[in-house]
């Protein structure tokens, strides 16, 4: 990739994928601002009162007259912010499942590594995520991987920091929460892009705590086969299976934890995607 310029609250622009999100938008998108200077929200058809809640906040609000997709949303909010100038973006859930707190560390390791996707892997109370959807994180990082070619974990993950080169990729193809499958395979095959993650909190309501999200918009049996088949789609068109499952297994996830001792969540040196 290009020169990379010093990433900051200042040139990272927050992007939120809305849909009916007037359970928690608000606080999402304040403590947002607390960490990033600026946020863009893409609301998806809301029939709530979303919008008028965003509207109300010192924010970019792009909105959809009818429901298009997590994928189209995503697209648009990276065409603003490209438009805009930033330098890269983080992306984050309206739900209230993502900490804001977590974007510094993110930020942090994508000056560390600055030609990768920065990922917010739910590693941290685990326990507290359904079986149903750590079965289906795990099957999902298995196929991603291989069409990656090098292993990476939470796949799945909806808060991740795109830097402008991945922003700029055009005809990603996939809708919806394929979408998010697939630029990770066109990033690393296209710009020889990698993945680190950030290990962050695993939220989910459970029985000792009283906080609220609503019902999850992904839907485990359905949109894990659409991102099956899709992600199989892409690894046989490859060819070299057996070689390119090889080369995938042999290069570890990338796990960087600023904060932590020095360098002790750091698994291996992330390696450059393939073409």
């Amino acid at each position: 990739m290009a020169e990379h310029p010093h990433l900051h609250r200042g040139n990272v622009a927050v992007l939120i994928p809305a849909l009916n999100e007037a359970l928690r938008i608000e606080g999402v998108v304040s403590d947002a601002l607390s960490y990033c200077e600026h946020v863009i929200v893409v609301d998806d058809g809301s029939d709530d009162a979303t919008p008028d809640i965003v509207a109300a906040l010192p924010v970019t609000l792009l909105r959809h007259s009818r429901r298009m997709g997590k994928g189209q949303a995503l697209r648009e909010g990276f065409a603003e912010a490209r438009r805009r100038g930033f330098a890269a973006v983080v992306t984050m859930d309206g739900d209230g499942q993502h900490c804001a707190s977590d974007i510094p560390r993110m930020i942090e390791a994508a000056n560390r590594y600055p030609d990768c996707i920065v990922n917010g892997a739910r590693l941290k109370k685990r326990g507290t995520q359904p079986w149903y959807r750590r079965i289906g994180n795990d099957f999902g990082d298995w196929g991603i991987a291989w069409g990656c070619g090098f292993r990476m974990v939470d796949t799945q993950s909806g808060q991740r920091l795109y830097p402008a080169a991945v922003l700029a990729l055009d005809d990603v193809p996939g809708e919806g929460f394929v979408f998010e499958a697939q630029i990770l395979i066109s990033a690393a095959r296209r710009l020889g892009c990698g993945v680190v993650s950030v290990p962050v909190e695993t939220r989910y309501h459970c029985a000792d705590s009283d906080e609220q999200f609503r019902k999850s918009h992904f839907r485990l049996y359905r949109d894990l086969k659409l991102i099956t088949l899709h992600v199989l789609r892409q690894v046989l068109a490859r060819g070299n299976l057996l070689r390119t499952w090889r080369e995938t297994r042999a290069h570890p996830p990338v796990i960087f934890d600023p904060g932590t001792a020095p360098d002790a969540m750091l698994a291996n040196e992330p390696m450059q995607g393939a073409r």
